[in-house]
């Protein structure tokens, strides 16, 4: 039996060709602790159960050799250990070339063979880049909300719903164990005033743009196909930004599973 893994920091999905799929907390594989994740993956291997055959491992975070043996989990099955970006390529462009992008809680980008990613921009993560991504626009907001830059009415609904003063938002981005995830947490709210506050309209909008600028339009011109919830969610804000840039050709999934799905049925 094979069994597709998509693992992003916030989720993990763990589908079983032609059968059901099971969900456990997302990890990366970079930095999270190693009791955390033989934790999550124990419990991955109780849900799927028995008779996995082969393995395709998409993962945030994986570069070079894998930190993690799923052998010890899964004895017996053949393992394909692969990033996260490239499941993102093979679900939107299957075996044809194009763009692939990320938009998530973080993004990412890189242009496809067909095959293979051919050439890639470095995200930066959400504090050197991570243009268009979800922890982005949190930081932009609480960057401009702690030094008072964010329009009376619209400061005093956040300070109701998150109850968060200043020490508060530092502590959590400055020592919390997840900031990028905390910071993309506020993006709901964000998106919920989108048509009424001019404000949140201007920073979605810059945050895309930047995306587009600083990644999308330098690579070749091919069709562009994003994955990602909150890409997902912003689709249509998107697919406007992306006219801007006289880029027509945008396929948005909110996840990559039912494109890997179809790409491993071959």
């Amino acid at each position: 039996m094979k069994l597709i893994v998509d693992c992003g920091a916030t989720k993990t999905d763990w589908a079983l060709a032609g059968g059901k799929t099971v969900r456990t907390p997302g990890f990366n594989l970079a930095h999270t602790p190693a009791d955390r994740l033989d934790a999550i993956l124990k419990e991955a291997a109780q849900k799927v159960g028995p008779g996995i055959s082969r393995i395709h491992f998409y993962a945030a975070g994986l570069v070079g050799e894998p930190p993690v043996d799923l052998a010890r989990w899964f004895p017996g099955a053949a393992i394909e250990y692969a990033s996260d970006m490239l499941g993102a390529a093979r679900a939107v462009c299957g075996r044809t070339p194009g763009i692939a992008a990320i938009v998530g809680t973080g993004a990412n980008t890189c242009q496809y063979d067909g095959s293979r990613i051919a050439r890639k921009i470095d995200c930066g993560g959400f504090i050197l880049g991570d243009e268009g991504s979800a922890s982005v626009l949190g930081r932009l907001f609480i960057t401009d909300y702690i030094k008072g830059l964010v329009p009376e009415s619209l400061s005093a609904a956040f300070t109701l719903e998150f109850r968060a003063d200043y020490p508060t938002l530092v502590k959590n981005v400055y020592g919390g164990g997840a900031p990028a995830r905390y910071l993309g947490g506020f993006a709901p709210f964000l998106l919920s005033h989108y048509d009424s506050e001019e404000y949140v309209k201007e920073l979605v909008d810059k945050n895309f743009r930047a995306f587009f600028e600083r990644t999308i339009c330098r690579y070749d011109c091919l069709p562009v196909g994003i994955v990602g919830g909150f890409g997902y969610a912003c689709r249509e804000i998107l697919l406007r930004i992306g006219r801007e840039y006289d880029i027509e050709n945008i396929t948005i999934l909110a996840s990559p599973l039912e494109g890997l799905l179809k790409y491993h049925a071959v």
